[in-house]
């Protein structure tokens, strides 16, 4: 379908809505550098942004002092008085430093400039986004023929590439400038114009900065023009524009060298050759997962998000949340943000936010083939272990390593307040580890395990160690925290064994001592971790519902957007929560009331709803992970195909990564976690362990699960299902009909399993390999 001169991209979109600022611009980006586009045909603007690019305006602090007042902290929160804990930590950082006068946030996520195409303006527009190769374009007829503008940002070549097409000869003027706005602390500016390109250098006040350089190249005349350069005669005008950070070293992951020379920008190839180079990395990517459900979407946007029960919508989405998460990775994971900017002051600073943020938006690159796309956050994490290790002593006089729940240019915890008490948050390294475990669960690389995972993991556990203290065969987490709810619904967040802190760190020691054993360890230490493992209180139920915090003086506050008492059931589920009917049911109670708050009121932080809806997904409640994911499409997606933070309002790229993990996880699902001693088994695979009633029929491909196995193609319809899977070893098959199947998987064919139901609900498999 062609609409106004505009192919409408078998995966991808078209739209019409206007794009005033950044926040509503079609997005393209290599990982490294992001382009936005928006404006009208009269102004193209496109806003440049790169992962490194930070304005420095806090120096990091020494996390305060709390390990001397430990003792104290630990007393006022068993007397009941949380607040007054709270209170204790910024007093003493306070004393310690001056600057904790203020609440510390990260350095911003900023963008670098606006290069903006200034044309004879035209009423009729459209403009397009296409998945598939990562190229956005805006079409319009002016009058004389048709007028294009075409924008991606390459892969290979590392530079953002504009291209201006017409149907006869066109006018114009190029302007650079940096992003609208007033920054923070003064930035000092440096404009240079030739009929080659322009170049604007931005200064920070430490001596740091950055540079955005272009080059042009047309079949008509170019002649600068004060501090912009006219364009006359054209029907082809390539913009060549890269930006480098200067001299401004954080985040710690050392940065690669441009893939070329700045002065080589013009030896690279022409626009078609540079856009199939791209196409065909992007694309490699991208195309490694797919969803069908139901007819094909809608060929605008406005027309798509206008119904988010249409099956065909959730596909676009899927779509549309991993070309957003792809496009956003580079040598540094996804920002709230992803790696796309154009102001000055983001929303809390667009760093990565660790309590929950960031690991949505992660949550489906294993899932769905792109895993070497988690090695940034791997990369990023390890860089900042020493800063991890400077917290657990700081805070708390231990060993290890103490994630924050902010990180930016560093990982040191100096993000916290009276009311947002995070330097009680201590569960991020053991939910980070979980990411670890499942890079080696997912591909099997040993490798990585040894040099990599297992490390983490033991300064995780080294910390818990110190932190936990056991008392009667019990361990209790003093201080705790979840985040970001408040006991009781009353003020203080400060709180006592919190049900995530506990679930966090069983999943952490779990993994930790089967990886022990996989890599055939001697560990002293294991001793210590099934020790601790076995110390670990369990889950509590109060009024039928699972407790958010174990400690019997707290109670639940379900009007709350994050559900983080139901961490064990996001990744594999904890074996208690699906194998003890009380707690199961109570699990399911949990989901139930969280659903009823976002009902009536919930509109803020999208990616609660995940949490929320990976949890229905694991217990096997179809219809209310069905009703989340509805939400998540119809609430927090603009035209742009992009998602929002909350309902209709900021940028963000949380739910982009989180809707295609809740997807994935309604249709092929993981089994209950091995407890430490359990013999070998061989892996479980839930197909179609929520499907809802609204998706009789449909396919999903690409989909990868622990173990290495990979369901190259699940087709399922009221018959039945057809699943095509590779792997090695065993695995046992689990479907809505008939009893478990077990299969042996080989690597190099794909063994076909096909699942019919019956009258009575059940019916017969076969299994047979294909080709």
């Amino acid at each position: 379908m062609v609409v106004n001169g505009v192919r409408v991209p078998e995966r991808g979109f078209v739209s019409r809505s206007p794009a005033p600022t950044w926040e509503h611009g079609l997005i393209t980006g290599n990982g490294r550098q992001g382009a936005v586009v928006h404006g009208t045909p009269g102004a193209i603007a496109i806003d440049l942004a790169h992962e490194r690019l930070r304005h420095p305006v806090q120096a990091p602090l020494d996390p305060p002092p709390t390990a001397e007042v430990l003792p104290e902290l630990r007393r006022l929160l068993r007397d009941g008085r949380r607040q007054e804990a709270a209170d204790l930590v910024v007093t003493v950082a306070g004393k310690a430093d001056p600057g904790y006068a203020e609440l510390r946030w990260i350095d911003p996520f900023i963008g670098a400039g606006t290069l903006t195409l200034t044309l004879d303006p035209a009423a009729d527009w459209i403009r397009a986004t296409d998945f598939a190769t990562g190229l956005v374009a805006h079409a319009w007829h002016d009058g004389r023929g048709e007028v294009r503008v075409e924008t991606f940002v390459s892969r290979p070549h590392d530079v953002v590439v504009v291209r201006l097409r017409a149907d006869h000869p066109v006018a114009g003027t190029l302007l650079l400038r940096p992003v609208a706005g007033e920054p923070r602390r003064p930035v000092a500016h440096e404009l240079v114009t030739d009929r080659a390109g322009l170049t604007l250098r931005g200064r920070f006040h430490t001596g740091s900065g950055y540079a955005i350089t272009t080059r042009l190249r047309c079949d008509g005349a170019t002649a600068p023009a004060g501090d912009a350069v006219r364009f006359a005669d054209v029907t082809e005008l390539v913009v060549l524009a890269r930006t480098t950070v200067t001299g401004h070293p954080p985040p710690p992951v050392a940065a690669p060298a441009p893939r070329d020379d700045l002065d080589a920008l013009d030896a690279l190839p022409g626009g078609d050759d540079l856009l199939a180079a791209h196409a065909a990395a992007h694309g490699a990517l991208f195309g490694r997962s797919r969803l069908i459900l139901g007819a094909p979407a809608a060929p605008s946007s406005e027309e798509l998000l206008a119904d988010p029960t249409d099956p065909a919508v959730i596909a676009a989405l899927y779509d549309a949340g991993r070309y957003a998460i792809i496009s956003s990775t580079g040598e540094l994971p996804p920002a709230l943000q992803g790696v796309w900017s154009g102001t000055w002051h983001p929303a809390w600073a667009s760093g990565y936010t660790l309590d929950g943020n960031l690991q949505a938006a992660v949550a489906a690159l294993e899932a769905t083939g792109t895993p070497e796309l988690m090695l940034p956050l791997f990369d990023l994490l390890d860089a900042c272990r020493e800063d991890f290790r400077r917290n657990a002593r700081r805070l708390y006089g231990a060993r290890g390593i103490l994630v924050p729940a902010h990180l930016g240019t560093h990982g040191l915890a100096n993000h916290f307040g009276p009311r947002w008490c995070l330097t009680f948050w201590t569960a991020g390294a053991a939910w980070l580890a979980r990411l670890y475990a499942d890079h080696w669960r997912y591909s099997g690389d040993l490798a990585f395990l040894r040099a990599r995972a297992y490390p983490f993991m033991v300064e995780a556990a080294d910390f818990y160690l110190d932190f936990v203290t056991i008392k009667d065969g019990r361990a209790t987490f003093v201080p705790s925290y979840s985040p970001e709810n408040n006991p009781g619904g009353g003020e203080a967040q400060a709180a006592l064994d919190a049900t995530a802190d506990v679930a966090a760190v069983r999943d952490l020691l779990r993994n930790l001592l089967a990886a022990h054993g996989a890599l055939g360890l001697a560990d002293p230490r294991a001793a210590a971790w099934r020790a601790l493992h076995d110390a670990l209180p369990a889950y509590e139920v109060r009024g039928g519902v699972l407790a958010e915090w174990l400690h019997p003086a707290l109670r639940d506050n379900h009007g709350h957007r994050h559900a983080s008492h139901l961490y064990g059931l996001w990744y594999e589920p904890d074996p208690p929560l699906l194998a003890d009917p009380t707690l199961r049911s109570a699990a399911g109670a949990a989901v139930a009331a969280r659903l009823a708050w976002w009902r009536e009121q919930g509109d803020e932080m999208a990616f609660g709803l995940v949490q929320l809806g990976l949890a229905a997904a694991a217990l096997g409640l179809a219809e209310p992970a069905y009703e989340v994911l509805t939400r998540l499409a119809g609430r927090y997606w603009r035209p742009n195909l992009v998602s929002t933070h909350n309902a209709g309002d900021l940028f963000n790229v949380d739910i982009c990564g989180g809707l295609p993990a809740l997807v994935v996880a309604m249709l092929v699902g993981a089994g209950p976690a091995r407890p430490p001693d359990a013999p070998p088994v061989p892996e479980q695979l839930r197909l179609l362990p929520a499907l809802p009633a609204a998706w009789p029929t449909g396919e999903i491909q690409g989909v990868r699960a622990r173990g290495g196995v990979t369901v190259e193609r699940l087709v399922w319809s009221p018959d039945g299902l057809t699943a095509g899977l590779r792997g090695t070893g065993d695995v046992v098959v689990h479907t809505p009909w008939g009893l478990p199947r077990r299969v042996r998987l080989t690597p190099d064919t794909v063994m076909t399993v096909t699942v019919r139901a019956g009258m009575d609900g059940s019916g017969p498999a076969h299994v047979g390999r294909d080709g």
